[in-house]
């Protein structure tokens, strides 16, 4: 719904892939493969008892994050909640730092101490993993004001899930950023089950029309197809960052995993789950696609994935060896000098 007085995103097509160029296809797909290669090797760790505490995965979702990323630049934050491990791995951080904090060792991005939950690389402006519903959403804010107040054309892209939509501080959020035109895009993902209650037994309306009483424009998007979400994110990219102030992409995506690892995820059929993987699944698209376009051959795509592996395993390797931090770390990085 377009308001009077309010500028507008452009319209997301809902038709065929767009065309890009074959190394940015390729390296969408490359950075995808990634994080569900990264997320499976997570959650055999998990399984070995070598991950313990909460640890959410991304799987599905991994359009959402790359499509943002790739229509990012280097000066802008980035900050999310706990299912943030695809958010690390597509901001370019080291997934042997990001494996070797799940399973608590020394070598990890927070020393062992943060898990899975709570990582962060001031080097790659990756604020974050948070473990409170929602609580990224004021922080983000802040990041944003941040870019403002020093005038570095930065803006923050704040990611959230479907769960902390109904959360007051968002709209505490919503309207600040709003007043003072602030640059941040928020992107919220909507998995369709929150923690495990689907989206239409604890959401009304359109999300993506949660801002228009802030004046902020909201768009819908297909999270399931990474060149559509890279078109939105680039629209709404042009926007923050010429001082128009926020906007809010609702991403229409789908976790395939429970919750988290503990999450048995009776609340949905097999069926559902498997009509999203056949039908809908981010990595087939774009490699089919890529296929039917003559964008990269078999071979392409089996050395693609040969490649990942290898990553994955170093990735894995270097958590389990790693030294688990000395009992003096519980004493560091508890008060700022």
């Amino acid at each position: 719904m377009q308001m009077a007085g309010k500028p507008q995103l452009k319209s997301v097509a809902m038709d065929e892939p767009m065309p890009r160029r074959s190394a940015d296809l390729q390296h969408y797909y490359r950075d995808m493969l990634a994080i569900r290669r990264f997320e499976e090797k997570a959650a055999q760790l998990y399984g070995m008892g070598l991950i313990g505490g909460f640890c959410h995965l991304y799987i599905g979702q991994e359009a959402v994050v790359v499509g943002m990323q790739s229509a990012q630049k280097t000066v802008d934050s980035v900050i999310t909640s706990y299912r943030d491990h695809g958010h690390m791995i597509a901001a370019g951080m080291d997934g042997r730092g990001v494996m070797a904090e799940l399973t608590g060792r020394s070598g990890g991005y927070s020393k062992g101490k943060g898990g899975s939950m709570h990582m962060f690389s001031r080097e790659k402006n990756f604020f974050g993993g948070h473990g409170i519903v929602g609580a990224q959403v004021p922080i983000g804010t802040g990041l944003a004001f941040a870019h403002k107040y020093k005038g570095d054309g930065g803006v923050c892209v704040v990611y959230f899930g479907d769960g902390a939509i109904n959360q007051g501080q968002v709209y505490e959020s919503f309207n600040m950023a709003a007043l003072w035109k602030l640059p941040v895009v928020y992107v919220l993902e909507n998995n369709r089950y929150s923690m495990g209650t689907s989206i239409e037994r604890h959401a009304a309306g359109d999300l993506s029309r949660r801002g228009e009483a802030y004046g902020i424009s909201g768009k819908k998007v297909n999270g399931m197809d990474v060149l559509k979400v890279h078109e939105a994110a680039e629209d709404a990219l042009a926007h923050a960052r010429s001082g128009k102030g926020p906007v809010l992409l609702e991403m229409e995506t789908y976790r395939y995993r429970g919750h988290s690892m503990s999450d048995p995820a009776k609340y949905r059929t097999k069926e559902e789950v498997e009509e999203w993987r056949t039908k809908h699944d981010p990595i087939e698209t774009l490699r089919n696609h890529m296929l039917k376009e003559g964008v990269i051959t078999e071979d392409g795509l089996k050395a693609i994935e040969r490649e990942i592996k290898v990553i994955v395993n170093a990735a894995a390797d270097f958590a389990q060896t790693s030294p688990e931090p000395d009992p003096s770390e519980l004493w560091t990085d508890v008060l700022k000098d």
